[in-house]
């Protein structure tokens, strides 16, 4: 058996002609040779686009640049590449140009919700702490187009200590979620020294890196790296598969490096139009990830950003690939499907609806099948009267440990000791005539 598969080969060869295994294993010589631009595209794919399809192209690069990696343009193929998936999250389009009047360069508003330079802190007890700019692959649907790949703006470590200071000020911050860009694209000893500051934090109970190494560049795991994260029990690793495809031997053997160190795997999808945009392939993704011991734990309806509309499908795609799992597959291989709100309103879940109906002490539901049945609620529920006064509570739900934190948005109407009955918008007219 070849020590390549013959396009690697070939993409290797045509890179370095003396190019060995040793040297494509290797994640500095993949990301030292990776593809940006037009016409090494074409020489190592040995494919060809029309003088003015490349016009076309170059001007899409001029505002969003390219990066591919050899093992992943290995993954394309090639006798249909332009309907290929890997292609398509990977290659500039012409269609990134056509920006729509809604969308964003900052879709999310991550920079508005910034407290200091890296930090986004949106979510009470969590915060998103951006350590690097830099990606091995530019892949063509990120959120973050406006800063991937900006090397005027790597973060340094007086940039990053500002960032491990704020979550050392704010004890409410229990997890950490290390993201970019790519933290792999750190030093191994870099990405070490982030991890102990952060996990010498008392209150900080969870560190998350979201990471495609593995989809992308799985050489990056090594078994340094891999020895390195798992020496910190407070980690998770949440990856980024698309695409069955994407899972290949060498992105499973990377993964396999993080789960046997005793590192738990998440995975976050996005649903793209004419990639991943059907039931089936969700459904075969999904097996594929469990079978490898990777949760599935999201999948994001596509975001808002600048040229991404011919990516986006409507909500009921997402709606419709979520029915076709629920019930007809393991439950802890069901991501929740969500929309993550413009404007920083976080990941609003959607689901088929389950609940047809309510009465005054039954629920009906229906199942998967469509069966319709229904749930008696109890006739009598004595609800406890809670005041928020947790220390002085008595109940053996008291808990040890655990900061109280004030109720906010709809679990404010619903606590007990809070007054407001409404929430009300901020520009609302009906209320700003009273005044």
């Amino acid at each position: 058996m070849s020590i390549f598969t013959k396009t690697q080969q070939e993409i290797a060869e045509s890179i370095e002609s003396d190019a060995v295994i040793k040297d494509w294993k290797d994640w500095r010589w993949q990301f030292r040779n990776s593809i940006t631009n037009i016409e090494d595209f074409e020489d190592i794919l040995n494919i060809s686009f029309s003088e003015e399809e490349k016009a076309e192209l170059k001007k899409t690069l001029e505002h969003f640049p390219m990066a591919i990696t050899p093992y992943y343009a290995s993954l394309i193929d090639i006798s249909n590449f332009k309907d290929d998936p890997v292609f398509k999250q990977s290659f500039c389009s012409s269609n990134e140009l056509n920006i729509q009047k809604y969308e964003m360069g900052d879709p999310l508003s991550e920079d508005s919700d910034s407290p200091v330079e890296n930090i986004t802190h949106r979510y009470p007890d969590r915060v998103l702490f951006h350590v690097s700019n830099m990606c091995a692959m530019y892949c063509r649907h990120c959120t973050r187009k406006r800063k991937v790949g900006d090397q005027d703006h790597i973060p340094d470590k007086d940039t990053l200590q500002k960032g491990i200071q704020y979550i050392k000020d704010n004890p409410q911050v229990r997890d950490v979620l290390l993201s970019g860009g790519d933290p792999f694209m750190l030093s191994d000893s870099t990405i070490k020294w982030l991890l102990e500051e952060v996990s010498a934090i008392k209150h900080v109970e969870v560190i998350r890196i979201g990471t495609r190494m593995p989809v992308v560049l799985p050489y990056r795991i090594t078994d340094e790296l891999a020895e390195i994260l798992g020496s910190f029990d407070k980690l998770w690793v949440n990856t980024h598969f698309n695409h069955p495809r994407e899972l290949t031997d060498s992105s499973r053997e990377a993964v396999k490096k993080l789960v046997k160190q005793g590192i738990p795997m998440g995975n976050q999808t996005v649903l793209l139009a004419g990639v991943n945009d059907c039931p089936y392939l969700m459904k075969t993704l999904m097996q594929k990830l469990v079978k490898n011991r990777i949760r599935p734990y999201y999948i994001y309806q596509c975001d808002l950003s600048e040229g991404l509309s011919h990516f986006r499908t409507p909500v009921s795609k997402g709606v419709e690939i979520i029915e076709s799992l629920r019930g007809h597959t393991s439950g802890f291989a069901v991501p929740t499907y969500v929309i993550d709100a413009p404007g920083g309103g976080g990941k609003i879940p959607v689901n088929p609806n389950y609940v047809i109906s309510y009465s005054t002490n039954k629920v009906i539901l229906r199942n998967y099948e469509g069966v319709i049945c229904s749930y008696k609620e109890p006739d009598s529920y004595e609800p406890v009267f809670c005041d928020r006064d947790c220390d002085e509570c008595t109940l053996e739900l008291k808990t040890e440990g655990t900061e109280y934190l004030p109720p906010v948005g709809i679990e404010k109407l619903m606590a007990d000791n809070e007054e407001e009955t409404s929430l009300i918008p901020s520009d609302n007219e009906r209320v700003s005539r009273r005044s």
